[in-house]
């Protein structure tokens, strides 16, 4: 779930010259918390709501919660579009 070139990035950060130690490696840790915690939370809504999403069949971008709450992406024209990302 952490993109390869953010470990790399962090891996750089470490300390030269000494093995790094439990407190390297919780910082690293901490650092990483919140956007898995994020990612964990659109997944499990995402899980939550699929059934519900593909049972309807409506593909409506104008009220489907799931890809288009508020109809967010209709200012932004035709074609496909991403709310989130990440």
């Amino acid at each position: 779930g952490i993109p390869l070139a953010t470990i790399a990035a962090a891996l750089a950060t470490l300390p030269e010259g000494r093995t790094p130690d439990a407190s390297d490696w919780q910082a690293l840790s901490q650092a990483w918390r919140a956007d898995l915690d994020a990612r964990i939370t659109r997944l499990t809504r995402l899980r939550d709501q699929l059934d519900g999403c593909i049972g309807c069949g409506c593909l409506s971008m104008q009220a489907c919660p799931l890809r288009n709450p508020r109809d967010e992406l209709g200012a932004e024209g035709p074609g496909p579009r991403l709310l989130d990302p990440g």
